[in-house]
């Protein structure tokens, strides 16, 4: 399995990955920071210490901490649909 870099995030598996919510049409997930232990469609799940939160992909702006250390800006408009296609389709460069 290929190793989670900045130009590949997009095509591969979000669960597990540590993310902060930089920007949301609904202000009060902004800021949000935690583990993401489910995504769906539409929503990813976000395990803060207080409790599970659900995160609408489209029209949020994620910033996810990779394994290496580094972080990525994400528009979450380009997560949306089914991890398992998500992986298999084409995408923009960015």
């Amino acid at each position: 399995m290929m190793p989670i870099t900045p130009k590949n995030i997009v095509r591969h598996e979000l669960i597990g990955l540590t993310t902060r919510v930089k920007s949301a049409t609904n202000k009060y997930l902004t800021n949000i920071k935690g583990l993401i232990v489910n995504e769906t469609y539409n929503m990813i799940e976000v395990e803060t210490k207080k409790k599970v939160v659900k995160v609408m992909k489209r029209g949020t702006i994620f910033i996810f901490y990779l394994p290496s250390g580094k972080r990525v800006e994400v528009d979450g408009n380009l997560l949306v649909g089914r991890p398992e296609d998500r992986i298999k389709k084409k995408l923009p460069r960015w």
